[in-house]
């Protein structure tokens, strides 16, 4: 082994050191029943003023994301299963990945189903990558409520995918605004589901109404004003690269990968920033701050490790994609800050705070004693797996 090799980052390790920290930070029963388990929306807080404050669905769904990834990793191979994230005698991420769909369920009123389809995408999303988890682990437990989860949801996604506006998903039930946030992850739900002309459909109107060809980058979304006008929201956000990214690459074809592999290079150019790392300058994603901001970053960079591993793309595609990835994660971990006992935010097992800033460390983000929301912490936590995963491929 080369010098360099000895000295390569651990993600997998680093991964596992934020997942031990936001699941003890935020990760508790909900209202104290057995075989649940909610993410916390911020901390230091109480469990009854968690659940009487706002009520949000994506934020756990990407929680749910967040286990499964730490539960591919869990799972390993056959010849080398991977240990608990939390060590052998706490509950392994699938887990408390299934007991989380069981208290997002309960916390939403007994169902799955919500206002917004861009929420119940990513649940959606989550949730198959669990059931995959839990068919490759031969788990039985939770595969049949799995089932019926993605059933009334699909079900939901085709009563939004319309020929209002020529095509595109809702992005509410009040069905006055067609977006990227709503297209993108039922694109990528579709072609995951085997519904691909469906999913192609999607992408192709989103290339046609949002693509915003001067940066290669897509706007949010077509809102329709009370007097029936079409008013265009140009806003790009990093999120939304993410889904369209996604569902180019499980599409496939060459018209869809050569797309995939302009994405990702409109995202180096129009996205990034510099941040010192290690005695260098590195170009590194934005983040979009607190609140479901605070998620934005992370959920981009779970797409990028995808291109970065398909092997379809350009070598050049696939390096530069790596490279935001895995410097956008140092920037993080290098940011991290290490929570004294005395802090009134550590809790048994959580001892990591991560910046909600590529370009800012922890502890002048989340100085000692500040609250601090889930959103960022499982942003930082998604990067850590995204690079574990680029590490771990063959």
């Amino acid at each position: 082994m080369t010098r360099a090799d000895t000295s390569a980052p651990n993600w997998s390790f680093r991964a596992d050191e934020a997942a031990r920290s936001v699941t003890r930070l935020f990760g508790q029963r909900l209202l104290f029943l057995p075989g649940t388990h909610i993410g916390a929306i911020l901390r230091p807080s109480g469990r009854l003023k968690n659940l009487s404050g706002p009520w949000h669905y994506w934020w756990q769904a990407h929680y749910l994301d967040c286990l499964v990834d730490a539960g591919r990793r869990e799972l390993g191979s056959p010849e080398h299963p991977g240990a608990k994230f939390d060590g052998e005698n706490r509950p392994s991420a699938g887990r408390l990945a299934s007991r989380l769909v069981t208290g997002i369920r309960l916390r939403n009123f007994l169902t799955v189903v919500n206002n917004y389809y861009d929420d119940m995408a990513w649940l959606a999303l989550a949730t198959l990558r669990l059931d995959k988890l839990a068919e490759d682990s031969r788990k039985r437990t939770g595969r049949e409520r799995n089932a019926k989860v993605l059933q009334s949801l699909t079900l939901q996604f085709d009563s939004a995918s319309t020929d209002d506006l020529g095509g595109g998903t809702f992005w509410s039930t009040k069905r006055d605004f067609k977006n990227t946030p709503a297209t993108a992850p039922v694109a990528l739900y579709y072609a995951r589901t085997g519904n691909r002309a469906k999913a192609q459909a999607l992408l192709d109107w989103l290339d046609a109404r949002l693509y915003e060809p001067g940066q290669g980058l897509y706007r949010d979304g077509l809102r329709i004003s009370g007097t029936g006008d079409l008013l265009l929201e140009e806003t790009i956000y990093t999120y939304n690269q993410g889904p369209v990214l996604g569902a180019l690459l499980e599409l496939g074809g060459e018209a869809n990968l050569r797309r995939a592999a302009a994405l990702v290079e409109a995202v180096a150019r129009s996205l990034t920033q510099p941040a010192p790392l290690l005695g260098r300058t590195a170009a590194v994603l934005r983040c979009e701050g607190t609140g479901d901001g605070g998620l934005f970053t992370g959920i981009l960079v779970r797409y990028l490790a995808l291109a970065a591993r398909d092997e379809r793309l350009p070598a050049e595609t696939r390096a530069t994609a790596a490279t935001l990835v895995n410097d956008t994660a140092e920037a993080l971990w290098e940011g991290r800050r290490i929570l004294p006992p005395q802090d009134r935010l550590a809790r048994p097992g959580s001892h990591l705070i991560f910046s909600d800033r590529t370009d800012l460390p922890a502890r002048r983000a989340y100085p000692e004693g500040a609250a601090v929301e889930l959103s960022t912490q499982l942003q930082a936590w998604m990067v850590l797996e995204a690079a574990a995963s680029i590490a771990a491929a063959p």
